[in-house]
């Protein structure tokens, strides 16, 4: 049975290998991600959920809130969401999706949102089944090389 958690920084190793498989083409340096990791775990402003069964993490769901002056209020936005390859198309996504989506209701945002690659057709047909709809382009600019 899927349970949804906070992340802990003890799930990191087991993180490391949904990242990998999110970003199959980038070059992961583990300790810098650790780092990054640690400091949104004690941040209030993102928090990241791992999906489990039993003591195994199958997913991550991470979540951020910024004020919006054109929704006049509150938004959330989906940081990362990834399901381990092996366990995908069995729901985990949406468990994962719908956590976040009650958090942002509860904590009062006008809108949810989030960016996805061109090539993830699978995810995007997710999204739009939980409701979700395409209304914009993400526009991005490198300023330090990595």
């Amino acid at each position: 049975m899927i349970q949804i958690r906070p992340a802990t920084l003890e799930d990191f190793d087991q993180l490391l290998v949904l990242f990998r498989q999110l970003w199959p083409t980038k070059t992961i340096v583990p300790d810098r991600l650790r780092g990054v990791f640690k400091r949104v775990i004690e941040t209030p402003y993102k928090q990241y959920f791992c999906a489990t069964d039993a003591d195994r993490v199958v997913g991550l769901g991470a979540i951020s809130y910024k004020d919006n002056l054109w929704q006049e209020g509150v938004i959330a936005y989906v940081e990362e969401l990834v399901v381990d390859e092996a366990r995908r198309g069995k729901g985990i996504g949406t468990q994962l999706l719908d956590h976040l989506v009650g958090l942002a209701q509860a904590r009062g945002c006008r809108r949810i949102e989030l960016d996805s690659a061109f090539h993830r057709v699978d995810a995007h047909r997710l999204y739009e089944r939980v409701g979700m709809e395409k209304r914009a382009y993400l526009f991005s600019r490198v300023l330090q090389p990595l």
